[in-house]
């Protein structure tokens, strides 16, 4: 029971199901458990239904056995353990469903069924995985066989052959194109051209003229291809040619429904509106007859007219011009305008064509010919006796038949010149040496009609059936011989039967031929020949029950019935003769030479077939070397069979591989698979009878290590013995009872089918058992560790309970006893609190009563006072008032008697009036009376006076008196008014208090309510208040959770921040490195192409077979360095390279020649160009040196003018200044009074005006003065030791010779403007000395110049003007920048606030989180905007600096070759005298001295000669280096530049050459990459540089470079470094790369942890470490070897740090890609192998020191596929946690993982389709790279970070070993 078996299906074709009830043999039936094909998410099948399955008793159709799941999905198919049908089909559905694989292995044939999608598997980085690799080590793919292909060609020296085949549409163009391209890319190509891009060309010329649609395909080929791609000597491809098969030419006049003529037809029509084909009259494709009977014109999603296009760009690529072009749409348009005339009935023997037919008139413009003998021939045929010539009208459908007969031999003569001309195209002129060929062929076809077409198709097929039967047979057969296996022959089905029914005397083929020559044969006819000869004598030929125009053949894949219709006319393709005459008597040349013999042919290309290489096979199959008369008479099956011989002929003698494609559904749709027509193609291709020969015999086959290793769990510790052959003999004879199911060869063991699964299953059992003493263990360990940590908890709990209740009794007495104390208290208070509250209100009522009391008693004293006061007012107010009364009453009674009186008097005055008498009297005694008047005027005025006193006094008093009575007046009055409202008061008072006493009971009452509302409201806002608290703690809590929330916002905005910081950084550095990566890949490129030009020359130099002694080759770097960095020209290699191939060019490609010699003449014009431009220069040098004397010389007489100028301006500023100074007196002294002196008037701003002006001068003066002392000062001490003095009368003809004053004026006072420059107003000086000087010093130019003074004075002046002039216009100069710059920085900082307030502005309008983050991001924007600008700044600081210095070396150097010139300052030579000075004895300086001829023998010694491994081994780490450096020196100090660039020409040049001739010796490479380093190193070191001397000594700054600047040559140098460093890199990856993938993958570090799955036919690399198997230790030791080799040579540690980090990225690239490429290395166990192995190179590193190198980093993502292949993969969280974990690894890396994952245990469980598409739905949204594996070949961009060295070079000794005596130490 249990057992898994297959079962006949109608729908899946086979059915899995298990075996419910054991079986017997006597049984009739079989119990099975049907399975319904539903897959869980575990991915594990349901069982659903139970049937009977019935056994026929006399065969006993036992059904298939399943296959364990262990080996479901194998590569290979022969692995698998039972070998049959259903076992193929379903290892290629999961395969090709499941996991995406579209390749499997079955034995020798790789099947490839088409996905119908585009599948990244076919890049150069898959190319370079496979290049190399053994056919069993990687995953099935069409590259590996290629690869196999290759090498055994490369190795066996045999030529091969690749046999693509398959049905219509399943993808055999396609395998074969990526065949082509392997091949292409790993060989490469000899000759300038691509020869793959060529026969990829091909291509679209070839499915134009030869693919069509039909029913299956849509880009069907119709005809069959064989493609021999050639190869020279060295395995590189020099040319192609292909050859055809069979065209369907029966196509272009007629299709079937829903298929199409070929493309090229539709392309025309479609392109009819184009200018250049309005010429050929073409319209819609529905307009013509041989386009339209398919009814369906046009392809879904094909554009004719880009196809067109496309097409004719191939044309153009290979060679054929505008004009053939033209002329192959012309015929091609003439076939379509010949179908198109219409033929008509003459009579019932005859037929006609009516005149001026339109289509018949295009087609004979077109082709050329006239439409009188076009009409005739196409219903005319001509009859030949031996006597006579017939001409015999033809039927009309004889005639229409004739007609299409000539379309299509018109269509095949086209088709056979183009690819006669294709073939031209790809051939070449070198000799072949191998080739291998690629056969894309159509496959087994059976239709519902077949017919003649099929009928070759299938006999093509058997014929390769057979041939691959056969050499299946033949391999199966060397195996066991050379296993010394017992050979029994195999029963193989072997179709040689029915190849001699087609192909034998008096076969199909032959009555075929034998009725055609018949004179009125026909289909009929020979349908009867075939019953009567065959349908009895052979069983493979039957004859159909209900037709007698059709048989049946039993093929080697099926039954297929042909119908014999047309057979005949197929056969004959008879083409009337005199047809074929018109058209070659045609004017049009390609027409006639299309019908031409093939020699005759002229090229398009102009290119004329080579002589050189093979003799090849005929191109065209139907070309027959007869003459034409004879052409048309061979019969197309002939033809075929001929072909077809020499095809298989080809095939027999070469190393075939066979590529099988299969088509998994008719619908084209992505990853379907229809397993029933995948199973009529397994069946029809042959894979099935593969597979049935290997199972046959012994199809397991084991080496007996692995069989050891695998089933080494079936083995008792005594069953090991130390040979592991007579162990395994031993251990199977035990297992395996029946010795007949296995046979023990050499070194393999073979198994009959099925064997290997039941050793799986003892194995599975074994390990079943031995798991579940395992989990019974660990579940007991698991058990007893949970009881001891619950009985631990248990006491635990315990202890912590009794505790806590302890602590509760303690707790409990401690509050008894406090709350016993606190009553107490509590007691006591609420006692004396209702005490003391009763004191209070006992008091409160006393103090309140007696108060009362009081107030009483008082009230009543105050009222009979106030009465009192009251009543003595009223009484005296009476009394005065009466007294008043009286005195009123007296006084008014004597007014009345007094006027009464006086009235009396009046009357008798008035009459004394009247009378003159009386006037007269009174006169008289009025002067006495005047006088007595006068006498009591004064008197009375005495007593006036007396009295006014004493009316002051009295009124004084009164007023007093009067003002206090009225105020006691007053009083009394308020008094009054006061008592009589008191005695009204009285009563409204007793009112009052009646009312406040009813007021008093009501506010009583309201009182009462209010503290019961008091109390109310007390205990609402108690509670609101402890309400306020909870909600005030609440919101505190929040207010604590928004703090902490904004401290974590702010945290991670902080983060975020930095993260963005970091990001950018991380970014900037990136592109620097890519940036530095594309500068090294195109000097890598540069390298390449220079060691092609040097290949090159060497061929030339060896093709020329022309001795030349002495020459020598050009150093491929002498173009390139000594063109741009040198000048120069010692070295005349490249004009002898020029000469050289000039002589030689005639065996070479033209094109190349002209190339070279382009490049030569480019290198001499830059040359000269470089020499002229040195020549100019000195030229410019001298004019401007002749200049410059010119101006000195009359620069002398005008000096003097200087000096009188200078002395009067000096008069006329101290004049100008006394003025001024007057002048602010005068101002300050004339309004003294007034404020005028106050800032801002206008003395105040005169004297501000004077004051400025007066410093200005000040300034200027004290700087003049300082400069002419300085100058005295110098020229006394250099006259010091003169005897006698210059005459004067030199200065005076001097004097005379000054003539032009305006231009000194001009110069003085421009000097004098510069002196006023703000850059020499400083603190102010006296003049006064001076300028008495020049004063007394103007009238006598004798007396001055007694001591020389004027002469010194004269000198002063002159440097002073040169240097003030200098200082000018640098001056100007700056100031214009400084206020340019400005400009621009107001302007920055204007944008930049207008840019501030805008984002203020939008940072005000959002949130406070969003404000800091946008602020933040602002902030990292400007300092990154900074951050470049000051970048830009340093780096034009640098250029500037540079350019500076490099000038400054040139003028020293020319100041240097001047010396012996008169100086600027000197006027006339004096004789100086001798002084002795005593010399020191010089130091060794750290310079090398040599002489120029030593030059070559100091490269050839120090480098071409120098073995690392030798004399190297003891020098000083870089010593080379530093002798270089130390002559580069000793040039430097002598100042020969010639010297200097031809030491580091020749250096550079040296140092390529070795390299080149031993670049793949490490040790060579590193030592030359260390002294380069250090070479580039000193030249920065001693290069006077300040940012590279901070680590130098006072000594090693004295040592460095005086002369040159270097510069340039540092990038040179740094470059060469960078080219020595790859080239390091390459090496060791050459050295590295066989070691990683056994060390790393296929070794079993840990052993016993992987077990050995069972393989096919392909042999894998065994994982056991057998001897001179790499391992893991071999990887460290080299690992170890290369880090000592370079820390030996003393390579920089920072270079150490990226040669290692290079080493590590290629270990885990290439480790990871493999990984990717096999499916058997993608099991759990093996990524803990990886790991471990991983966790070693870590070891190594820590040991080394070299952690923080990035090495680790580089290994990340292998790591992260060990951890993906050793996680759980069943859960959406286990996917979670894949896509983090999993970061360095892109999606398509991951999923491919997941895909190959493969379980080599029973107890692993496979990947579910689900989970991977969870995988590929949660990484959709990664930003990453498509590409599948890593890049190999990528370099990391290195750099040379400088590292000084502490090593003086004076101390430095030259070995003699190195023999340099010629070298002197100076």
């Amino acid at each position: 029971t249990s057992a898994r078996v297959w079962i006949p299906d109608a729908e899946e074709v086979w059915k899995s199901a298990e075996l419910t009830k054991d079986y017997k043999n006597d049984d009739a039936s079989l119990q099975l458990l049907l399975e319904d094909g539903a897959v869980s998410m575990d991915g594990r099948e349901h069982f659903k239904c139970n049937i009977e399955y019935k056994l026929d008793k006399k065969i006993k159709n036992l059904p298939y056995l399943r296959n364990p799941d262990i080996l479901v999905g194998e590569n290979d198919l022969t692995a698998l353990s039972y070998l049959h049908e259903p076992a193929v089909l379903h290892n290629l559905k999961v395969r090709f469903i499941d996991s995406k694989l579209i390749y499997t292995y079955c034995g020798i044939v790789l099947v490839a069924i088409n996905p119908y999608e585009t599948l990244p598997i076919y890049g150069t980085d898959i190319i370079n995985a496979y290049s190399g690799q053994n056919m069993g080590d990687m995953d099935p793919h069409i590259f590996a066989v290629a690869e196999e292909a290759y090498k055994q060609m490369a190795r066996d020296e045999r030529n091969q052959s690749i046999i693509v085949s398959g049905e219509s549409g399943a993808g055999k163009t396609v395998s074969a194109k990526y065949a082509m391209r392997y091949f292409a890319t790993v060989s490469g190509s000899a000759s300038e051209a691509n020869v793959e891009e060529k026969v990829l060309a091909s291509n679209p010329i070839m499915e134009a003229i030869g693919n069509a649609k039909t029913t299956r395909n849509d880009n069907s080929s119709r005809f069959g291809k064989y493609i021999e791609i050639g190869f020279d000597s060295r395995y590189r491809i020099i040319g192609a040619n292909m050859r055809t098969y069979l065209l369907e030419k029966s196509r272009v006049v007629f299709q079937a429904d829903e298929e199409r003529n070929y493309h090229i037809f539709y392309q025309l029509c479609a392109s009819s509106h184009l200018p250049e084909f309005k010429a050929l009259r073409l319209s819609n494709a529905n307009d013509f007859l041989y386009t339209r009977q398919g009814r369906s014109p046009v392809i879904d999603g094909v554009d004719d007219t880009k196809e067109l296009c496309t097409t004719r760009n191939a044309f153009t690529l290979l060679g054929i011009n505008e004009s053939y072009q033209m002329g192959l749409f012309q015929v091609l348009a003439a076939i379509l305008h010949l179908g198109n005339v219409e033929i008509k009935d003459k009579d019932s023997d005859s037929s006609l064509i009516p005149p001026n037919n339109r289509h018949l008139t295009a087609f004979c413009e077109l082709v050329g010919v006239t439409y009188q003998d076009m009409a005739q021939w196409l219903c005319h045929r001509k009859l030949k006796t031996a006597t006579e010539t017939y001409i015999k009208p033809l039927p009309r459908l004889q005639a229409t038949n004739a007609r299409d007969a000539l379309s299509k031999h018109i269509y095949a003569k086209l088709f056979n010149w183009i690819v006669e001309h294709v073939n031209k195209a790809l051939i070449t002129n070198v000799k072949q040496h191998s080739f291998i060929g690629v056969l894309d062929i159509y496959g087994f076809e059976t239709f519902e009609i077949n017919s003649f077409e099929q009928f070759c198709i299938n006999y093509a097929n058997e014929k390769l059936q057979q041939q691959f039967n056969m050499h299946v047979f033949k391999l199966e057969q060397e195996e066991y011989m050379k296993e010394q296996i017992p050979w029994t022959l195999i029963d193989f089905y072997d179709n040689q039967p029915c190849i001699n029914l087609i192909e034998a005397k008096m076969g199909i083929l032959d009555l075929l031929d034998e009725e055609c020559k018949m004179p009125k044969g026909s289909d009929d006819s020979w349908a009867q020949k075939l019953y009567n000869t065959h349908l009895k004598t052979c069983s493979l030929f039957e004859k159909p029950r209900m037709s007698n125009r059709a048989f049946i053949i039993q093929h080697f894949a099926d039954k297929v019935e042909y119908q014999c219709e047309g057979f005949l006319e197929k056969n004959k393709d008879t083409v009337n003769e005199e047809q074929i005459n018109v058209l070659k008597a045609s004017k049009f040349d390609l027409l006639v030479e299309l019908f031409q013999d093939e020699l005759k042919a002229t090229s398009p290309t102009g290119q004329v077939p080579g002589t050189g290489g093979r003799t090849r096979l005929s191109i065209k199959p139907g070309k027959s070397r007869e003459t034409s008369s004879k052409e048309h008479k061979k019969t197309v099956g002939c033809q075929f069979r001929n072909s077809l011989q020499m095809l298989m002929e080809t095939l027999n003698a070469t190393t075939p591989h066979y590529v099988r494609c299969i088509k998994p559904n008719d619908f084209k749709l992505a990853f379907s698979f229809d397993p029933k027509r995948a199973v009529q193609q397994l069946r029809a291709c042959g894979v099935l009878e593969t597979i049935r020969i290997s199972a046959a015999g012994f199809p397991s086959r084991w080496t007996y290590q692995e069989f050891f290793s695998r089933y080494r769990v079936l083995m008792k510790q005594k069953d090991v013995l130390p040979d592991k052959k007579l162990t395994c003999r031993n251990v199977l004879e035990k297992l395996v009872q029946d010795k007949d199911k296995y046979q023990f060869g050499k070194t393999k063991i073979f198994f009959r089918a099925g064997q290997v699964a039941y050793l799986e299953k003892l194995r599975a059992d074994k390990l079943r058992v031995a798991c579940i003493r395992i989990q019974k263990t660990i579940r007991c360990w698991l058990a007893r560790k949970k009881y001891l940590r619950m009985r631990s908890a248990a006491i635990t709990i315990q202890r912590f309970t009794r505790g806590y209740q302890a602590r509760c009794l303690a707790k409990f007495l401690r509050r008894t006893q406090a709350a016993t104390i606190i009553q107490k208290y509590q007691r006591m208070v609420v006692e004396r609190k209702r005490y003391r509250q009763k004191q209070a209100a006992a008091l409160a009522m006393q103090t309140i009563l007696r108060a009362y009391l009081a107030r009483q008693k008082y009230k009543a004293l105050l009222r009979e006072h106030k009465a009192v006061i009251i009543q003595k007012r009223i009484r005296g107010w009476l009394a005065r008032c009466w007294y008043k009364r009286c005195l009123h009453s007296i006084v008014y009674l004597q007014c009345c008697i007094r006027r009464m009186k006086a009235r009396r008097e009046l009357k008798k005055l008035k009459i004394e009036a009247r009378s003159v008498e009386h006037f007269k009297k009174l006169n008289k005694g009025m002067e006495n009376k005047i006088m007595q008047l006068q006498r009591k005027v004064d008197d009375q005025h005495k007593e006036n006076r007396v009295i006014s006193e004493k009316l002051i006094g009295l009124e004084t008093s009164y007023g007093a008196e009067s003002e206090r009575l009225r105020g006691e007046l007053n009083r009394l009055r308020g008094v009054e008014e006061d008592a009589k409202n008191k005695a009204n008061q009285v009563t409204s008072l007793l009112e009052e208090l009646e009312r406040l006493k009813r007021e008093l009971t009501v506010t009583q009452q309201e009182k009462k309510t209010i503290e019961d509302w008091a109390q109310t409201y007390r205990d609402e806002m108690e509670k609101m208040v402890s309400e306020l608290k909870d909600q005030n703690g609440l919101l505190k809590k929040d207010k604590d959770d928004l703090n902490r929330l904004i401290q974590e916002q702010s945290q991670q905005m902080t983060e975020k921040m930095a993260r963005a910081i970091t990001q950018e950084t991380q970014q900037l550095v990136t592109d620097l490195n890519e940036e530095r990566s594309r500068y090294q890949n195109l000097l890598t490129e540069h390298l390449r192409l220079e060691e092609k030009y040097d290949d090159l020359k060497e061929e030339i130099a060896l093709s020329s077979n022309v001795s030349k002694p002495g020459h020598r080759r050009t150093d491929s770097t002498h173009s390139s360095n000594e063109s741009e960095y040198t000048y120069n020209s010692e070295y005349t290699e490249l004009e002898e390279g020029s000469r050289a191939s000039e002589d030689v060019t005639r065996g070479i490609d033209t094109s190349l020649t002209l190339k070279l010699q382009k490049r030569l003449t480019e290198l001499e014009q830059e040359k000269q160009s470089l020499r002229d431009e040195l020549e100019n220069k000195e030229e410019q040098f001298q004019r401007a040196r002749a200049r410059d004397d010119a101006e000195f010389k009359k620069a002398r007489g005008a000096e003097l003018e200087y000096e009188s100028l200078k002395r009067q301006e000096l008069e006329s500023e101290n004049k100008k200044l006394k003025h001024d100074l007057a002048e602010m007196r005068r101002s300050l002294l004339g309004d003294a009074a007034t404020a005028a002196g106050a800032p801002g008037s206008p003395a105040y701003n005169v004297l501000l005006d004077q004051l400025n002006a007066s410093c200005e001068e000040l300034e200027v003066r004290k700087e003049e003065v300082l400069i002419l002392r300085s100058q005295l000062v110098s020229q006394k001490e250099a006259m010091h030791h003169k005897e006698t003095m210059t005459e004067p009368s030199i200065f005076v003809e001097d004097v005379s010779k000054l003539k032009d004053a305006d231009e000194l004026k001009q110069a003085y006072i421009g000097l004098k403007d510069t002196n006023r420059s703000p850059r020499f107003m400083r603190q102010p000086l006296e003049v006064s000395d001076l300028l008495s000087r020049l004063r007394s010093a103007a009238p006598d130019f004798h007396k001055l110049n007694e001591d020389g003074e004027l002469w010194l004075v004269n000198q002063g002046l002159k440097e002073t003007i040169r240097l003030l002039e200098h200082q000018l216009q640098t001056q100007r100069r700056g100031y214009d920048n400084e206020v340019e710059a400005l400009r621009g920085e107001l302007q920055n900082v204007k944008e930049e606030n207008n840019r501030q307030q805008q984002l203020l502005a939008q940072n005000l309008q959002l949130p406070p989180e969003a404000r800091i983050e946008a602020s933040l991001q602002h902030e990292i924007t400007r300092l990154t905007n900074e951050n470049l600008d000051l970048m830009e700044q340093l780096e034009k600081q640098d250029r500037t600096i540079r350019k500076l210095k490099k000038q400054l070396k040139v003028y020293s150097k020319r100041i240097g070759e001047m010396g012996g010139q008169t100086s600027p300052g000197q006027m006339v030579e004096e004789p100086i005298h001798p002084v002795n000075i005593p010399r020191r004895e010089k130091d060794f300086q750290g310079m090398l001295e040599y002489k120029k001829e030593d030059e070559l023998k100091l490269v050839k010694n120090l480098i071409l000669e120098l073995k690392p491994r030798g004399v190297a081994v003891n020098l000083i780490p870089g010593l080379p280096a530093y002798i270089l450096f130390m002559c580069l020196r000793h040039a430097d100090y002598v100042n020969d530049d010639q010297k200097v660039r031809t030491l580091l020409t020749s250096t550079i040049n040296s140092i390529k050459k070795i390299l080149k001739k031993r670049g793949d010796d490490f040790e060579t490479v590193s030592f030359w990459l260390a002294n380069t380093c250090r070479f580039l190193h000193c030249l920065k070191q001693y290069s006077g540089d300040e940012a590279f001397m901070k680590h130098n000594t006072t000594r090693q700054n004295e040592h460095s470079l005086s002369n040159f600047d270097l510069a340039e040559y540092r990038q040179v140098i740094s470059d060469l470094a960078i080219q020595i460093y790859q080239q390091l890199i390459k090496c060791m990856e050459n050295i590295l790369q066989p070691m990683i993938v056994s060390g790393m993958l296929e070794h079993e570090t840990i052993q016993g942890v992987s077990g050995v799955k069972p393989t096919g036919l392909r042999k894998r690399t065994s994982s056991i470490a057998d001897e001179g198997t790499y391992t893991l230790d071999s990887i460290l030791r080299q690992l170890s070897t290369f880090h000592s080799i370079m820390c030996q040579h003393g390579t920089d540690p920072e270079l150490i740090k990226q040669v290692v980090k290079q080493q590590f990225y290629i270990i885990g690239a290439v480790t990871l890609n493999n990984l990717l490429l096999r499916k058997d290395m993608c099991s759990w166990s093996k990524g803990m192998q990886i790991r471990y192995n991983v966790s070693q190179l870590e070891e190594w590193l820590r040991d080394k020191g070299l952690m923080t190198c990035g090495a680790k980093e580089t290994l990340e993502p292998l790591i992260q596929a060990a951890q993906l292949l050793q996680v759980k993969k069943k859960t959406d969280e286990d996917a979670e946690a894949i896509c983090s974990m999993c970061h360095a690894l892109t999606t398509a890396q991951i999923v491919k993982v997941l895909n190959l994952y493969t379980p080599v245990n029973e107890f692993e469980e496979r990947v579910s389709v689900a989970f991977i598409r969870t995988i590929q739905t949660r990484l959709r949204d990664r930003c990453e790279s498509p590409q599948l594996l890593m890049d190999t070949k990528m370099i990391y961009p290195v750099t040379f970070p400088f590292n000084p060295s502490s090593l003086a070079l004076e101390t430095i000794q030259i070995p003699s070993s190195l023999n340099l005596g010629f070298l002197t130490r100076v």
